[in-house]
Parts: structure tokens; sequence; C-alpha cells
């Protein structure tokens, strides 16, 4: 099925000269590359991928790269510096890429990734609340080392699960606890920097007039002449800092001049540079060490939300809600509840929320704050709903209903940017910050603004510290639409200045507003902000255009690189009016998506598929932390390979189809754990079929595909297929010969099959016309020719229930291997024969079951890509795992259960990855429960063996290292014993060194709990 019309341009004609698209230029740069490899033990890239992948951030901005470099430790960092400086080349040091405002990519720049290597906890000092970090340390890690003493991390960022605490410092960061605990700046106590030309100095709060200081200042160079400028700048310009920095909790455009010279707790006057250093988003330096302040972390919290029927009236409440001891005041609008109540994943989140709330603030309180939660809650429900400001409140004093609200909280930036088409909310003046008691005045204004320039926008965010993420909807691919943002931005940064407020409070300057720096401050602060620039980076290399800039003309004069020069935020956007790609016709259907690119740029950059902790994405990037595994690098190659930014050839390359597609193990996980839901594993299924077409198919490629022949001519030799593989040299010869790992244990084969044996016990026990259900039990390639005792203990438990049970004879595969190895047409055909066959089971009223959980997703998932029609649509619905659809249908419930020791004992779960794709993992946790077992779910990503992944020579020890995270996570639960649904996944658990075999399926553990 095709996307395009017939007579559409050619399939995949991704040339340069198609698209228009200039590549990047690898060779300007081959001198400094060979220099910096010379002196840095980390990893040199710069080749056109590193381009590619480093060219983007979280923001709508695309800038590509001289180079990357990964730093091991200091002296590599300096060493880069010291090159650069040498080459006359920019440096731009970078955490995760998460930055919304562009400030972590830049032209020509030599990109430090800093999280590669460099993340250590260096000390934790329980006693004086203070952590010392590296640089690449991520903000959940360093808190759950911390949690062990009760302590966290203050600032709160949303993507505190793969940000850096010092990609925070760089920005300044915060998040929804600003109203209790301020921002980053607040907790950076000291920081060792390394400067443009490779100098390093120590940062840390000195007393003005004190012997450290006068040490400093006596002992000259580059230190003592930064104190004097730093100390003369805040005393001449300290009238016009006073009245230009806003009064406001939030405030993190231009540099910190503010903050830098304090009072003490003593009464002393005091300087830290390590302030400066704060929000400067490293155009002052690179920060390879950090010691923050830390916080004791609340015991306990509760959440009210309270629901109003006008978005003005909420704005008004917000500073009578900060006259209460709450620890946080967000809001949400009714946009945000429209799309979550439309989204299968958020939908459940929203149901609770009144009909008529045109907009909710939601409250929360620590046990630090408050003793009575009910209490609490009950002064300001008679605040606001009795006198009639809200009409309805929802209280959440639970871990768990306290989840649900912040879900739907953090929901409304993934629901937004996953809106269908070229227009989108684009972040670009959403963290402007007012004065809480100038919201109300201030969104009335803001909707003039939108009004004027056509557009709308949804309101959400940190109202109880001004800050709301107004993100109006434009496209950024049309020239006007970029001109309108502009425009927008000019009108809006007014408004701000109106209403006593600054541009950011939360994501920083960057490319986006570091245009309109001159307007927040004036020209006596900006060319203060610039003569301190000067000073800490002379030639002004650090990360250029970012918070400060100076004119062409100045920048020509002094030698100064082109992008430290009169930033534009219309220039270097990711799709800008010159952009262009190509819609291919494709064998999948991508209609719900949009088309093929519309789901390739779904991508926002945001790095959640960097996270390590939680969830499936993405099991590579977490086994080898290389950014081109993550599932925004693979996003990443393919946009450009698409729009001509890589050579034309390149998408079909040796390279390409390894390391962007070959290395995606189709888990799915970026399906649901995606914010805006690229479906990777998708992707590459499409990619991969146009490369056979184009290229053929390699032995070992259409081998694995047709697994389902290969395991039934095994069966048929069995044992002498299982006893062939054992002879001597044999693993070996597979290995050169299809490129199977000799060290992976291959599957053994039976001829006793789970439908001779279903067949042999006379069939269907339970008689279609006495049972209470009836099911298709689809005989999958594993269970029917190596795990029948799975398909029969499936058997049993059904039957238990009293469901009819039939077994086909004419199913074909479910397709879930072709479709996985590229070979979409084969899927195709068998996708269709199996509707065919069990459509008609179907419309009797027929389930059709599955033992083994990706072939169930195959069903209800990619069946409805590779067909159309009321009878696919039927079958899909119609699909469950096999304790899918106990759970769903509730069918234990007519089951006895013995009561044995067995069951008691702690079991492990680990679940198949697909089915948490789909939301279907759970199912079989809550049946084990009520069989008796006590159940650990185990938090773990996909297994590694990915149906074929794990037996190819060229992954085995990648898919180890992914099973190692498996293996560690059940080392650390209270369960010895384990099960999983999953054929590959039991595979790798039985594959370990300790296993003493393969552990049993679920549905394994239920029949064993039945009463006989």
């Amino acid at each position: 099925m095709a996307t395009q019309e017939p007579d559409a341009s050619p399939r995949w004609d991704t040339s340069a000269a198609a698209l228009g698209h200039d590549r990047p230029d690898v060779a300007a740069y081959a001198a400094l590359a060979s220099d910096l490899r010379e002196r840095v033990d980390g990893e040199v890239q710069f080749d056109e991928y590193a381009q590619v992948l480093y060219a983007t951030d979280g923001s709508i901005y695309r800038a590509k790269p001289a180079g990357v470099v990964c730093p091991r430790d200091v002296d590599d960092v300096v060493a880069a510096h010291e090159v650069a400086a040498d080459h006359d080349v920019p440096v731009l040091p970078r955490g995760t890429g998460s930055s919304l405002a562009g400030q972590a990519v830049g032209p020509g720049c030599v990109v430090l990734d800093m999280s590669r290597h460099m993340d250590d906890i260096v000390a934790v000092d329980a006693d004086a609340r203070e952590a010392t970090v590296q640089p690449g340390v991520v903000q959940d890690h360093l808190d759950a080392r911390l949690a062990e003493d009760g302590l966290k991390f203050a600032p709160d960022p949303a993507s505190s699960g793969r940000a850096t605490v010092v990609g925070g410092i760089g920005n300044n960061s915060t998040g929804a606890h600003s109203v209790r605990y301020g921002i980053t700046d607040a907790y950076t106590e000291e920081l060792e920097v390394v400067l443009a030309d490779g100098t390093r100095i120590h940062t840390r709060e000195v007393v003005l007039g004190s012997d450290e200081h006068e040490a400093i200042i006596d002992g000259g160079g580059v230190e003592a002449e930064l104190y004097r400028t730093v100390e003369g700048l805040v005393r001449d310009n300290a009238d016009e800092i006073a009245e230009k920095y806003p009064n406001l909790k939030r405030s993190v455009s231009g540099y910190n001049l503010h903050k830098v010279i304090y009072e003490t707790d003593d009464g002393e006057e005091a300087i830290n540079l390590s302030k400066l250093f704060v929000g400067a988003e490293g155009t002052l330096g690179t920060v390879v060490e950090a010691t923050v302040s830390l916080v004791s972390k609340p015991a306990e919290t509760a959440l009210a939300l309270y629901c109003f029927d006008d978005l003005v009236d909420a704005m008004e409440a917000v500073p009578v809600a900060l006259e209460y001891p709450v620890s946080a005041v967000e809001l949400m609008d009714d946009e945000v509840f429209r799309l979550a109540r439309e989204s299968t994943e958020y939908a459940q989140y929203e149901e609770p929320i009144p009909d008529g709330t045109a907009a909710a603030l939601m409250l929360e309180w620590d046990s630090e704050l408050v003793d009575d939660f009910e209490a609490a809650v009950a002064d300001t429900t008679a605040e606001f709903v009795d006198a009639g400001a809200a009409f309805d409140v929802l209280e959440a004093y639970s871990d768990e209903a306290q989840g649900k609200l912040w879900k739907l909280r953090k929901a409304a930036i993934p629901l937004l940017m996953s809106l269908e088409g070229d227009p989108k909310p684009y972040p670009f003046i959403e963290d402007a910050t007012v004065p809480p008691e100038e919201l109300a005045a201030y969104v009335q204004e803001f909707e003039d603004v939108l009004e004027a320039h056509g557009t709308s926008a949804a309101y959400f965010a940190h109202a109880g510290s001004g800050t709301l993420h107004i993100r109006p909807i434009l496209n950024l691919k049309d020239g006007e639409g970029i001109e309108t943002m502009h425009s927008i931005t000019d009108d809006v940064t007014d408004l701000v200045l109106d209403h006593f407020g600054a541009f950011s409070g939360e994501h920083g300057d960057g490319l986006a507003r570091t245009e309109f720096n001159p307007k927040m401050y004036g020209p006596q602060l900006w060319g203060a902000f610039q003569d301190l620039k000067s000073a800490f980076d002379p030639d002004w290399r650090m990360n250029p255009g970012k918070v400060v800039y100076v004119d062409g003309d100045t920048a020509a004069d002094r030698g100064y690189p082109e992008s430290a020069a009169d930033t534009d935020m219309r220039e270097n956007l990711r799709y800008g009016a010159e952009y262009h790609s190509i819609e291919p016709q494709t064998a999948l259907d991508f209609d719900d998506e949009g088309g093929f690119s519309h789901l390739v740029e779904l991508c926002n950059g945001c790095g959640t598929c960097r996270e390590t902790e939680g969830d499936v994405m993405c099991p590579t990037y977490r086994a080898s932390g290389e950014e081109i595994q993550a599932t925004r690098g693979r996003a990443n190659m393919l946009r450009a390979a698409i729009s001509g930014e890589l050579p034309e050839e390149e998408l079909h390359s040796e390279r390409f189809q390894e390391e962007v597609l070959g290395l995606c193990v189709g888990c799915k996980g970026c399906m649901s754990d995606c914010p805006t839901g690229v479906d990777l594993a998708k992707l590459k299924a499409e990619v991969k079929h146009e490369h056979h077409e184009r290229e053929g198919a390699g032995l070992r490629e259409r081998l694995f595909a047709d697994v389902d022949v290969a395991s039934r001519v095994g069966s048929a030799l069995a044992p002498v297929a299982n006893a062939a593989t054992k002879l001597p040299g044999a693993r070996t010869a597979m290995e050169r010969t299809l490129g199977i790992a000799a060290e992976r244990d291959l599957p053994t084969f039976t001829r006793d099959t789970f439908r001779k044996r279903f067949a042999r016990r006379g069939g269907a026990a339970v008689s279609a016309a006495e049972a209470d259900a009836r099911v298709v039990l689809f005989p999958d390639t594993y269970t029917d020719y190596s795990m029948p005792d799975a398909g029969m203990a499936a058997v049993e438990v059904l039957e238990a229930a009293n469901v009819h049970v039939r077994v086909p004879d004419d199913l074909a595969a479910s397709g879930r291997a072709a479709f996985s190895t590229g070979f979409v047409e084969k899927a195709r055909d068998r996708a269709a024969a199996n509707v065919e066959t069990l459509a008609p089971f179907v419309e009797e009223g027929y389930a059709v079951v599955f033992v083994e959980p990706s072939d169930a997703v195959m069903f209800q998932d990619e069946y409805r890509d590779l067909l159309d029609g009321d009878a696919v649509e039927a079958v899909s619905a119609a699909s469950y795992g096999v304790l899918e659809y106990v759970d769903t249908h509730r069918l234990d419930e007519a089951m006895a259960f013995r009561e044995d020791p067995e069951t008691g004992e702690p079991l492990a779960y680990h679940g198949h990855c697909n089915q948490k794709a789909v939301n279907t993992d759970h199912h079989a946790v809550g049946v084990l429960r009520r069989a008796g077992y006590d159940v650990d779910p185990l938090d773990t990503t996909c297994c590694g063996m990915a149906g074929s992944f794990g037996y190819e020579a060229e992954h085995y020890d990648l898919s180890k290292a992914i099973g190692s995270m498996l293996f560690e996570t059940h080392d650390e639960s209270r369960a010895e014993a384990i099960t999983a649904p999953g054929a590959s996944c039991r595979s790798q658990l039985g594959d370990r060194e300790e296993a003493s075999g393969q552990p049993p399926h679920p549905v394994e553990k239920v029949a064993a709990a039945l009463e006989r």
C-alpha cells in the first residue's frame, strides 16, 4: 500500500540535487581532526554521521558542527580546547542535548560530548549536604545515590532522567518545584572550569577583602584579571543591575551579574564566579567538575487539582494559592485535556477531569511544610471551591493517585508535539516569565498577540513561578511562518517587559532568545555582558552566538567567528523554508502517522531515548552509550538521508544499514516511550524492505525471515537436527557460512509438536456448545516446534475457565520474523492468509489467543499496517496474548487455584518489550498474583535477543550486554525464580552461565497453580 500516487517521483530519490540540500563538509576539518586524535584519548568523530548526530538538540534549531570529541578526563578537555584554539575553531560543551532553546548546537564548533565518559559521582558529603560530580552525571542518577541519605538536588527539570547536572548548571535549570526551592544558581557552590585557551580555574565563594581574595588579586594572571573585571562590572553597573534584572524566582536570561557578588550568612560580602557560569550556556568556559549543595527529601506529598471554567480565573487564583504553604503550583488548560482524552496512552489520566474544565491548577504540599495534608487541602478548597472561583477539586494522597496527575501534567508537551501536519506548537517564547500577580493580565494580552498573528496555543506548566509554557502553532517550513515566529517573539518580549518579567524563566537564551537580550537589559548592561564575555573568552570561541553577541562589523574587525555576530532566531532552523524531504511510496501504511517523513520528523530531539532507568527505550543505547544507537540518533540519520543532507546512496550503504538500522532490535519501546511516538521499528522495516528490493538479501536474512520453515524442517528431523549442531566444528562452520554466533545456544526442536500433542489428546476438552467462550489458539513457530509445553499449559488454563480451544492446522506463520527483517511483502502474504482463515472464526465470536507475545502484537499492530479492510480490523481487535485474554475477561475468577508453598514464593516477572509498547504487559502480572504468586515485576528493557538479533555473530556481544542489564535487575529482585512470556527472553535467560535451564512461560506457572 502506498502513501503516494503511483506516478509520483522515484520512490526513494534522496539526492542532494533532488532535495536542494547542502551536505556536511568533512574535508575542511581533516587537519583539526588529525591534531585532536593525536592529543585526545577519547573518541574523536569528524565524519558526516557525527555532524548529523550533533547538529540538533531538543530545540527547533540545526547547526552542523565541525565534529565531536568525547573526552575521557580533564586532560582531554584541556587538549581539545588547546587544539581548537590552534585552529581558531569554536568549542561547544554539551550534556545530553535536551536543551530547548538551541544552546547545544553551533555551526562549525568542536562539540565536547561530556556525557559519554565523564559521568562519575566524585563525592557525597551527607553531613555538609554537598555532592561533587563530573559533567556527565545525569540528575536522576545523582538523586538515586542521594536518596540513600535522604537528600536530593533541588532543581527538578522534566528532563532529569537524561539531563546532566552540569548541563543544568549551564542552563540554570529548574522545574515544577521552583516555588519551593528556586533554581540551580542557588545550589552551585564550586566549579572546576577549563577556559577557551585550556587554562584551568577553580571558582568558589571568596570573601571580598579576605586574605584569600588578596592572594588571588596579587597572584596576577588570568584568574586575577577575571576577579578584577567582574568586580568592576558589578560596581560600575550597580544601578542598572538593580533596575533591569526582574524580581522573579525564575530569570535565566543573560549573565548573572546580579548574583555573583552577595552577602553571606555571616554578613560579609563575597564573590563567587561559579554563579556566572550558571546559565552561561558554555559561553564562558567548560565545566569539568561541580560541587552542588543539597536539600532533604520530603517523606510524603499530597496533591489537589482545582478545576476552573475559565483560564483567566485560574490565573487570578495563582497569587492566592501562593499564600498557602505549597511546594508547587502547576497549570493545565482544556487543550491539554482534549489531546489527552483523544490519546490511547493518556486518556486514562484525563478521565477523572470534570467536563467543562477550561483550566486546572494543581497544588502540591510536602511533609516538611505541613503536618496535616487533609487540613491543608481543606483550607485551599474553602478558598477556591467554596468561594466559587473553582467548581471542583480532585484530591490525591497516595503515590499512585499523585503519579497519575503528574503524568497528565507532564503529557502536555508530547501531546502537543504529536499534532499531525507541519504546523506544530514550537518552543521559542514558551518560558517567558512574569510575576504571578501579573499572570491574568499577561495571558489576556498574550491571547491578543496570538489572535493578531492568526494562531493559537495551549497553556500549561509552572504557574506558581509565573512561567507558562505557551507554544504558538506555526509552520516553520514556510517563510511566512518563520517571519510570524519572529514577529510574535518581538511582540511577546515587549509584553513581558510591560509586566516586569523575563524572556526566559527556565529554558535559557540559546539561538531562540539571545537576539532579544539587548531589549531586556538595555545598552549599558548589554555592553557589560560583552565585556564579561571578552574577559573570559577573548576570542569569543566558546559557544558563540548564545547569551551575547556583537555586531557583524565588530566581529569581523576583531577576528571573532561568524557565529558570534548578530544572532537571529530565524537562522539555523531545523526545518526552515529551504528544507525539503521525500515522501516515498511505501510498502507499509503510514497514513495514521501522517506519512513516512512525518513519522521521522516527529523526533523533536528531547532525548528521552537516552534515559537508562525505567521503561524499554532504547536498549542498544543503554548498552553502548552511543548517540547513534538512541532513537533520536537513528531518527536524525533517517531525516538526513531523506532530506539530501547525506549522499544519495548513503541510505543503502553497508554502514547505514548496519550502524543505523541493523542495531535497532525492533523492541518497539520507542512506540510508547518516545514522547511523540517515533516508531523506529516500523521505519526500520520499511527501509530494510526498500533495501532488499534494491540490493537483494543475504542467505542469513532469508533464513531468519523463514524461520518457521527452518523450524518445521528441524522438527521433522529431530532429534538428529539437534545433535547435528553439537558436532565438533559445526558451530564454527555456521558462524563462518551464515554468521550465526558460535557461542549462542541454538533452539532445539521436537518431533512431538504442540499441534500433534493437542490432536493426540483429542483436541478440545471443552465443547463449543458448552463453553463460556471460544478461542483459536495460534500455534506460533516457537511454541509449536520447540516449546510445546507452554502451548499445552495455555490450553489447560483456558479450559479451566470453560473456554473452547481450537488449534487450526491451516494457519501461516504470523509474519513477525519476516517483518522484523524487512521482508514486508512476505509478512503481508502471511498476514493476508491468516486474516482470511481467522476472520470467519472471529465473526462467530472466537478470540485469537497467542502464547508468544511478539506474535500477538504482530496481529494487534503490524497487521493493520500491512492490510486494509474490516476483516483485518476485526481480527486485530480480537487478538490477545493468552494471559492478556484471561485478565481482560477475568477468566481466572472461574478457576480454582490450590494453596501451595511454591506459589507463595517470590516470582520475578520480565515482561516482553513488544507488549510493553502496546500497554498489554501488565495483564500477566495480575493473573499470576491472583493465582497466588508473590510477583515482582522487573522494570526492564528488551532482553537483547530480539528474535534473530541475538543469534547474529556481529551482534552477539551487544546482545549479551543488553541481557546483562536484565540479569542485574533480576539479581536485585527479592525473587530468585523468574518467568518471561517471550521465547527470546527465555532463551537469553537460559543462556546465562548460572542458569539451570530456560525459565517457564507465565502461563505455565498459572497452569501449575491450578487445583487438579
